[in-house]
């Protein structure tokens, strides 16, 4: 389906429209809202427990500079680390962003105008590309065939870094529904384009070089979430998801409102209306069903009926173009190649337009990271209803995917026996450790309408894009160095 330029603002921003929804059945948040207004100290519990980590986290590092602490370790990563963070920490970018935080957590009277922040948007995806584009253009033959492999293996890290998500979700939280857990994992399959512009903001800062295939990684990178999300879905569709997107051994299942195709929008992408013209189905013949025994708590036996596994179409059309023209993707690889055609005509011709997509970049960043402050406080607050293990695993894993990242960055450099420059290592690493927030929200109100549409952007947004900017950036930057001097190429 069709979308135009007024539809970035509400994929980023899902939250205007959640918040202010009625409550539904399928939203496990929605539940505690109304208890919430009630009890108000309950939205504290949040802001406890990520206040508490990084303290911790804090003070670890603090008696790691002193000596106190980790004795007879190499301290370097701390070090570098600790000078990484405290420089940033202040810095314009960070700034801008806890004043838009202060905004939401204080509840002060400002909207930042949606126009603005959708200019914002629009802006910085082409200055991306621009700027990406020229430095392609520059390119030899050979280091154009590194950024081809480079590209590949980062797309495949992705995947795979979707489906580790899934499984600790589903470990961790087995409560979790499995609809949700499939959602989220599809969210942390991705990458964040804001997560991604401030790590470029804070590289220009320190003049940090990075490779000048990133942007078009992170177009790539984007897609895994996306393509993961809708296979896990379908998978359980045909086991027998019902509408409500419970499964037979969750609470609140319904085996009536079962169904063998997609419930709500994405149903209609997947019905053949030539074949429905010409074939009238039967209810049978439309939902094929089994009978199973199933042993009741007090040890009776009942039959259910369950639909029989069904196969799906995992992409159609619609979902296709959603995926590959998105917005985002769409304008930023429009201005990656707009920027290397320009290129190759000289440096007189793209002069001019520097100064725009260029020399403006810092300052548009700032302006776009005040809003990103405002929205991931007000994504935080749906968190209040969640057990603190998902608090954990949106502080956690965007660690631990970083470190797969940069360990599958160091092996491709080895294999290939091509250095890779540090802010490479950096960018790779916020690419795998960022969750969504633009693209797999969209895919899912179009294909996963089952889903809570608040759980995956709380974490996404709310934690993992607040943690990132804040310390993971500088943290991965430390561990980045410390494996590059640890393990050179030559």
């Amino acid at each position: 389906m069709a979308k135009s330029f007024n539809t970035i603002t509400a994929d980023a921003q899902v939250a205007a429209s959640t918040m202010n929804a009625p409550p539904t059945m399928n939203d496990p948040l929605n539940s505690a809202l109304a208890e919430s207004i009630v009890n108000k100290p309950r939205n504290l519990k949040i802001y406890g427990y990520i206040i508490g980590t990084a303290a911790i986290a804090f003070g670890v590092i603090a008696l790691a500079q002193s000596g106190h602490f980790f004795g007879g370790i190499n301290h370097e990563i701390f070090d570098t680390f600790w000078n990484n963070f405290t420089k940033n920490l202040f810095k314009p970018l960070l700034l801008f962003f806890y004043l838009g935080f202060a905004i939401s957590m204080l509840r002060v009277p400002f909207e930042f105008p949606q126009a603005l922040y959708q200019g914002l948007t629009i802006y910085l995806l082409l200055a991306i590309g621009w700027h990406g584009g020229e430095e392609l253009a520059m390119l030899s033959g050979n280091s154009l065939t590194q950024a081809m492999e480079f590209i590949a293996v980062g797309f495949f890290t992705n995947l795979t870094i979707g489906a580790i998500a899934y499984y600790i979700l589903r470990k961790l939280i087995p409560k979790l529904r499995r609809v949700d857990a499939a959602t989220v994992a599809a969210y942390y399959g991705s990458d964040s384009a804001g997560t991604f512009v401030t790590c470029l903001g804070v590289l220009q800062m320190g003049a940090i070089a990075f490779a000048a295939y990133m942007p078009v990684m992170l177009a790539v990178m984007e897609m895994p979430g996306c393509l993961l999300g809708l296979y896990l879905i379908s998978r359980l569709r045909s086991k027998g998801m019902d509408c409500d997107g419970n499964m037979p051994n969750e609470p609140e299942y319904h085996c009536d409102d079962a169904v063998s195709h997609a419930p709500g929008p994405a149903a209609d992408f997947l019905v053949d209306e030539k074949v429905e013209a010409e074939k009238v189905l039967t209810t049978d013949e439309l939902h094929p069903t089994t009978t199973v025994d199933m042993q009741t708590a007090t040890g009776s036996i009942k039959q259910l009926t369950l639909p029989l596994p069904v196969k799906h179409k995992i992409l159609d059309p619609h979902l296709i173009r959603e995926i590959f023209l998105n917005p985002g993707i769409f304008l930023l690889m429009g201005g990656i190649v707009i920027g290397y055609v320009s290129r190759l005509q000289g440096t007189s011709v793209t002069a001019p337009d520097d100064q725009l997509f260029v020399g403006l970049f810092q300052g548009m960043l700032c302006l776009f990271l005040l809003e990103m402050g405002m929205t991931a406080a007000k994504r935080i607050r749906d968190l209040r209803s969640v057990g603190k293990r998902f608090v954990i695993f949106a502080l956690v894993a965007p660690n631990i995917f970083a470190c797969i990242g940069i360990t599958v960055a160091s092996l491709f450099s080895h294999i290939t026996g091509q250095p890779l420059e540090l802010g490479t290592y950096v960018l790779f690493a916020v690419l795998c450790a960022a969750a969504s927030y633009i693209a797999v929200p969209a895919i899912q109100r179009i294909a996963i309408p089952e889903a809570s549409p608040t759980l995956p952007l709380a974490a996404s947004l709310g934690v993992t894009f607040t943690y990132n900017v804040t310390v993971g950036i500088p943290l991965y930057l430390a561990i980045a160095e410390c494996v590059l001097k640890t393990f050179p190429v030559s």
